[in-house]
């Protein structure tokens, strides 16, 4: 809507603290949410594709848009000749799989899920039981027994999660 882009705008501005008319990755890292999450310096990159180091405003709304709510009052029904929303299960957990898949090549290899596992838990865990989980879990959405996660097999491995609601934030509420 017309007002959510105005508080949208309104965030932008803020973010811009030296009225660049563009955010930098630093500006970013001002996001307390994103500062303290251990995927931060991956969603962070997701701004700024193909090694752009500036954000204007329709790049950041684009990729908000990926994290807002979806309308329960939205009856489902879509213009099949529409694209899809950014919003919708698909793009949020093609989202997700970017922030897995490091090396871009359509699969979430062993060491990449390990890398993703290390942010996650911290020290908590040993090494050793990092890999195994790691593992593990590639090893159960692995269904052609190539090493890796493809992105149809990520999504069949989180068929039964709520993306639609993990992947959620009222930015502006």
């Amino acid at each position: 809507s017309q007002a959510c882009l105005l508080r949208l705008h309104h965030r932008f501005q803020a973010l811009d603290r030296n009225n660049k008319g563009y955010l930098s990755r630093v500006d970013l890292q001002q996001i307390g949410a994103l500062a303290v999450n251990p995927l931060g310096d991956r969603i962070i990159d997701s701004f700024f594709p193909d090694g752009n180091h500036q954000l204007d405003f329709p790049g950041f709304v684009r990729v908000l848009a990926h994290f807002r709510p979806v309308d329960e009052e939205d009856p489902g029904v879509r213009d099949p000749k529409q694209p899809e929303p950014l919003n919708s299960r698909m793009n949020k957990l093609r989202f997700a799989f970017q922030l897995y898949d490091l090396d871009r090549d359509g699969k979430i290899s062993r060491n990449e899920m390990l890398q993703v596992l290390r942010l996650m838990v911290g020290v908590q865990v040993t090494e050793e039981q990092l890999e195994s989980i790691a593992d593990r879990t590639v090893q159960e959405a692995d269904e052609d027994g190539d090493g890796a996660v493809s992105f149809l097999e990520f999504t069949k491995s989180l068929e039964k999660m709520n993306i639609e609601q993990k992947m959620s934030i009222r930015i502006l509420k």
